[in-house]
């Protein structure tokens, strides 16, 4: 009897994952809502200059319709503005924009437009030291949440990679795939949760013929499927043209050609600029805005194509599967379920930390080689300052040696973050405006993440130099020694973070390196603080270094410690670590110099966040 009743149990929980497996692959194949999209009058400006601000107008008041399930191709030669087109077209960029985008015939709402579209930029910015196996199941676990079960997600991704044909390379890191595979997984990860609209800007730069024909014929697939499909595309092929639906065609950042392709040589023919036999149409006409009397030719062409309101030359050109420009869905875009689920925060945590996990286990920089050179870095330093802590005749060669402790903790993990962080910049911004995750979670993620390995790294420093150096053997000296080191470290890296969120990788290096000068000056390593012109003196209750200094020298010489040993030396004018203390004007405050780290620290954590947010929004 009670077999029997474990058998039937067994069999509903397999009956329930089947039913659970059939609903995912049905939902998967669901052709998503038709999208259209339509824009009036649209105008992008750029302003720059701190003082006296200059504006240029970028896109000069165009107007168009993209019809829903269609391959759309935004052309035009360098500098006509295709890549700002799609940029505000997706909601990418957001600010110095007039006119109106209508979505379904309705103003887009921002937020739930991004909820069912994806934007996939120029440079693939995928995860290096990650499997293309590994990507798609994060980015699964990131877009579906656990609205899906495990084998439901793994058959949305096993029906991906099959149709995008990246199955033979699941295992093979992103790093080692080639361009075209690499284009296909960008694309592969944006269709996990179904988007209903997709940008993608130069998809077939830096590809050969043979990737560029399979890339955009993806694009041509999934258009059929029902998906509205934006691509910039510099001069295609005369084969690649074909496989567009509708192209937009710009010139000095004014629309010359809004229509089907099988259309611009009719076109150019109704405006008496015929394309020569045997000619790519595609080539002829950006040939006209970009060669000579190229002024003339856009504003001539722009005039005939009304800047993009004339729409004789989309007329029935659809193919049957396609929605026809004059019958544009005219579903109000609130009543488009989004596909997209909302993920909630421990969740995008957790997931986002087994990322971080696997990423620091295969960088060798941010580990391997940290650990081995702090090991490195103590080991010199050890012999060269060997016993300099148990001799009073060498207290100035400690105060020497806890200095470079110092610097090592502050300065070296300053310059490494402000370096690293920038990388991550451009994948921060691609995962974070297609809605992988928010920006909060993000932050604590890489924040947790390195506490483990700083830890570590800290340790080991801190016991080969304690002990060569011969430093007090005493558990808790060594227990706030250690503290101190940690603290300074955790400082260091919190201080690249800011400068790192704040300006690109040449920028922040050199200013973190200038800062850290400044905040050097004010430790009282080269000038007591009471020797210091008043003016300056405020400088030291800011200076990091000072606190990180003063806490090493209090961990080894402070809470009253007892007269050392001269050594056979025969005079020792420091015989009592209070006495060097007071000549340095160090005070014997241990737990204000603990207190003080951990506030700058919180600080330029906090403050670091914010100016990632706001950079985030000002790239929009």
């Amino acid at each position: 009897m009670h077999d029997h009743i474990e058998n039937s149990a067994a069999f509903v929980s397999k009956s329930l994952q089947e039913i659970a497996l059939n609903a995912a692959q049905e939902e998967y194949n669901l052709v998503p809502e038709p999208v259209s999209i339509e824009f009036e009058d649209l105008s992008y400006t750029v302003v720059w200059g701190s003082i006296r601000k200059k504006r240029k107008e970028i896109l000069h008041g165009l107007s168009g319709k993209i019809p829903s399930s269609q391959l759309v191709g935004i052309m035009g030669p360098s500098g006509a503005g295709k890549s700002r087109l799609i940029d505000v077209i997706s909601g990418f960029t957001t600010k110095g924009i007039t006119g109106s985008i209508l979505v379904n015939g309705t103003l887009r709402n921002s937020a739930r437009f991004r909820s069912m579209s994806c934007y996939i930029t120029q440079d693939d910015r995928l995860q290096e030291l990650l499997t293309l196996e590994e990507n798609m199941s994060i980015a699964a676990e990131l877009k579906l949440g656990k609205s899906k079960g495990e084998k439901q997600k793994k058959y949305i991704i096993d029906e991906i990679t099959n149709a995008l044909g990246l199955s033979e390379q699941r295992h093979t890191k992103t790093s080692e795939l080639s361009g075209g595979q690499r284009k296909r997984l960008s694309i592969a990860l944006e269709l996990l949760n179904n988007p209903t609209i997709m940008f993608l800007d130069e998809p077939t730069t830096g590809l050969d013929n043979s990737s560029c024909t399979k890339v955009l014929e993806l694009c041509k697939h999934l258009a059929q499927q029902g998906r509205t499909i934006i691509c910039t595309i510099h001069q295609p092929s005369a084969r690649l043209f074909q496989l567009f639906d509708q192209v937009y065609i710009l010139g000095s950042g004014k629309c010359v050609y809004q229509g089907c392709p099988n259309k611009l040589m009719p076109f150019l023919e109704s405006v008496n600029l015929p394309c020569p036999l045997y000619h790519n149409p595609a080539d002829f006409i950006i040939e006209l805005v970009v060669g000579e009397n190229s002024k003339e030719n856009i504003d001539y062409l722009n005039s005939n194509i009304q800047n993009g309101k004339c729409t004789d030359w989309l007329r029935n050109c659809c193919t049957d599967s396609f929605t026809s420009v004059d019958n544009l869905h005219k579903t109000s875009v609130s009543d488009v379920e989004p596909p997209r689920t909302e993920i909630g925060y421990y969740y995008q945590l957790q997931v986002l930390l087994r990322r971080d996990l696997i990423k620091m286990k295969r960088n060798k920089m941010l580990t391997h080689l940290r650990i081995a050179a702090n090991v490195f870095v103590s080991i010199i330093l050890g012999a060269i300052f060997v016993n300099v802590g148990s001799e009073a005749s060498r207290m100035h060669q400690n105060f020497n040696c806890l200095v470079v402790v110092m610097l090592n903790n502050v300065m070296g993990t300053a310059l490494l973050t402000s370096v690293t962080f920038p990388l991550e910049m451009s994948v921060l911004l691609k995962e974070h405006f297609n809605r992988w995750y928010s920006l909060k979670a993000y932050y604590t993620a890489i924040t947790l993440m390195d506490l483990p390995i700083t830890f570590i790294c800290c340790l080991l420093f801190s016991v080969i130099v304690y002990v060569w150096t011969c430093q007090p053997m005493e558990l808790s000296r060594f227990s706030m020694f250690m503290a101190v080191n940690f603290l300074s470290i955790v400082v260091g890296q919190s201080c690249g973070l800011l400068l790192g969120a704040w300006f690109n990788v040449t920028n922040a290096f050199f200013l973190t390196t200038k800062l850290m000068i400044i905040a050097l000056i004010f430790c009282g390593q080269s000038i007591v603080r009471r020797d210091m012109p008043p003016i300056f003196r405020w400088g030291t209750s800011l200076s990091y270094f000072r606190y990180s200094l003063e806490g090493l020298i209090n961990s080894v010489y402070g809470q009253n410690r007892h007269r050392l040993s001269c050594n056979g030396a025969f005079y020792c004018h420091y015989k009592y670590p209070k006495q060097f203390m007071e000549v340095m004007d160090i005070p014997d405050r241990y737990w204000t110099d603990i207190a003080a780290l951990c506030l700058i620290s919180m600080i330029f954590r906090i403050a670091a966040y914010f100016v990632l947010k706001v950079k985030i929004q000002s790239t929009r």
